[in-house]
């Protein structure tokens, strides 16, 4: 404390200007934009950003897929609308901070580091969040992922997608319940349409039975976890036991098992959640994308989603993938 008055003085009017300093800050903050307040890290600035697909110095290697050449890192969706695949903290963080605007913002930096495809969900605001980013120049090949709800030829007149994946959830419980037969169905129908047609999953044993069952289709999307197993499934797994959220428990012994069985398969392979939905380590991100890429195929490719927030998951990722493909 002060031992004279002098000093109380002195201290006083320090807080005080502290406090008006203070005051000011928090009236700027609050008339500025929300997309603006949720601050982005300092690298992720005008100055980093490759704008309306100008091209940066890096570039995603391609890789044939159909009559086009897509990039080897598809963005994924998954963050832009809070599919966190973690908590309701988690997701609710994602959904505040990916206004349109920044949906925008990631797929414009996006494209302009080579990036030309994304697994785009046909989901609560997408379309006009798509829309709005095709109208201000920015050009990806879709990759749509098709849930029991969605209708897939009114997707196709809207946004004509490159390819259709019917998405693993639907693929996975068909595959539980025995009726797959009604999936290849929807893959014949899907075929109908004149895109490539793709089946997602997250067991390694649904792609080895569509390849033993000789399905009409182009690709897989795979999940490097096995993230769909029922309840009794985990109990055996974990020795009688069932964790919390027994739909996002991830085993690092499940990465291995996709991986064999996309190699092993001549068609395009795309593997996604590699780096288990934000589980693997800030250390450890890097030797994820190195044993995805060196574990698939040359033909095949990764979903990836990106949570720029806190720090520049876009740049760091684009760099990782292009030191690690270019050096191939």
């Amino acid at each position: 404390m002060p031992n004279t008055r002098r000093e109380f003085l002195q201290s006083s009017a320090a807080l005080a200007m502290m406090g008006a300093a203070s005051a000011t800050s928090l009236v700027a903050e609050s008339s500025s934009p929300a997309h603006v307040r949720a601050a982005a890290p300092a690298s992720f600035d005008a100055q980093a950003n490759p704008a309306q697909n100008s091209e940066s110095e890096i570039q995603i290697p391609k890789v044939k897929f159909g009559n086009v050449e897509i990039s080897r890192l598809v963005l994924g969706s998954n963050p832009f609308y809070g599919f966190a695949h973690y908590n309701n903290n988690f997701a609710a963080s994602m959904r505040e901070w990916y206004t349109q605007d920044m949906v925008c913002e990631v797929m414009h930096r996006a494209n302009g580091y080579g990036i030309n495809a994304f697994n785009y969900v046909n989901m609560g605001r997408a379309p006009e969040d798509f829309a709005r980013f095709q109208a201000e120049g920015g050009q990806m090949h879709l990759i749509a992922q098709v849930t029991a709800a969605d209708d897939a030829a009114a997707m196709i007149a809207r946004f004509k997608p490159l390819a259709l994946q019917r998405r693993g959830e639907e693929i996975d419980a068909a595959f539980r319940n025995g009726t797959l037969s009604g999936e290849r169905e929807w893959c014949k129908m899907a075929r109908g349409l004149g895109v490539l047609v793709g089946v997602g999953t997250h067991k390694p044993e649904v792609i080895e039975l569509v390849e033993e069952e000789g399905w009409d289709i182009d690709f897989y999307a795979g999940c490097v976890y096995n993230r769909t197993r029922s309840e009794e499934e985990w109990r055996q797994v974990l020795n009688g036991e069932l964790l919390e959220m027994p739909r996002d428990i991830y085993l690092q012994s499940d990465p291995p098992r996709i991986y064999k069985v996309m190699r092993q398969t001549s068609k395009p392979c795309f593997a996604f959640k590699i780096l288990a939905a934000g589980r693997v380590a800030d250390k450890d991100v890097e030797q994820a994308f190195r044993t995805a890429y060196s574990s698939i195929k040359p033909s095949d490719a990764v979903y990836v989603g990106m949570f720029p927030r806190f720090k520049d998951e876009l740049k760091q990722n684009v760099e990782i993938v292009h030191g690690i493909l270019s050096a191939a």
